[in-house]
């Protein structure tokens, strides 16, 4: 299986020393059919060829650590506008923007919530759903989006 927390320090400063913001990583399958998805940024926005410069770099620097167990795939992505949001800096930064979550344990028996990004603090986040305000704990969130839509 995958550490993400070392596959980070791995990945991270191949990302920026190309000179690309790292946006950030999932682990998606099961220990058979493992992919690690590396999300990759810039203000120029991001091609296939952004993709494959960088997917080289961190192919080679996973070859030489080998932090992974077993065989995966390596994807090299743009987030795209849909894009997930892996860091509280990065909620910070759609404030007043749609967006969906999914938390780890449900609060108020739901696990599922969109709504509008009202504020961030170092442990929570604040939705704003149909004039009410949620307060959910970052450390629960498992899965978060911009929803574009």
């Amino acid at each position: 299986m995958m550490n993400i927390d070392i596959l980070v320090k791995l990945i991270a400063p191949v990302v920026t020393g190309l000179g690309y913001d790292f946006w950030g990583c999932e682990s998606l399958g099961s220990a058979h059919s493992q992919k690690l998805r590396v999300y990759i940024d810039s203000e120029k926005g991001i091609d296939v060829e952004d993709c494959s410069t960088v997917s080289r770099q961190i192919s080679a620097v996973l070859d030489v650590e080998d932090p992974i167990v077993g065989e995966y795939v390596l994807e090299v992505s743009s987030p795209g506008m849909d894009r997930p949001l892996f860091y509280i800096e990065q909620f910070h930064r759609y404030l007043g923007q749609k967006i969906k979550l999914r938390l780890k344990v449900p609060k108020n028996r739901r696990r599922n919530f969109t709504g509008l990004l009202a504020k961030t603090d170092e442990n929570s986040v604040y939705l704003q759903i149909d004039n009410q305000e949620v307060v959910l704990e970052y450390d629960n969130i498992h899965r978060a989006n911009v929803d574009p839509w």
